[in-house]
């Protein structure tokens, strides 16, 4: 599906659908340059959800974990990841064997420690003012 959002508002509105129709279990690889609108997919996610807090790129975090009623999500920033081994020194497959949402910009810098094929893969390209969004699906699970 490719879908043209024309602001940051439609970006998070997209992200905000996402919610209602992700499983409690589910993998989402996010492609995109710097500034392409990967938090702010999240972020309308997460509001969606009835977080109010702030919402930031864990770039220098790695993950930030958000508890949302019974649902867990994690929101991965591998962008200073210098040696996938360092998902491993993180405990990255513990995080995966939980029941929840895993959200990860710059999946390909963990490439061999990353699940190889996630349940969807969101790409967002600017595109004049807005954002073109390509998202694939891999899994048989409802999105």
């Amino acid at each position: 599906m490719m879908k043209y959002l024309s602001n940051t508002e439609e970006t998070e509105l997209f992200g905000a659908e996402l919610w209602k129709t992700v499983p409690s279990k589910y993998l989402v690889f996010l492609n995109g340059d710097l500034g392409a609108g990967k938090t702010t997919l999240v972020r309308g996610f997460l509001r969606a959800a009835g977080f109010t807090g702030a919402v930031k790129s864990p770039t220098y975090m790695l993950v930030e974990e958000y508890m949302l009623g019974a649902r867990k999500v994690f929101h991965f920033d591998l962008y200073r990841v210098v040696d996938p081994e360092e998902l491993e020194w993180i405990g990255i497959r513990d995080y995966f064997a939980q029941d929840c949402i895993c959200f990860i910009e710059w999946p390909d810098k963990g490439k061999g420690f990353l699940p190889a094929e996630p349940d969807s893969v969101i790409t967002l390209k600017t595109k004049g003012y807005g954002r073109l969004l390509t998202i694939e699906n891999f899994s048989s699970k409802k999105t």
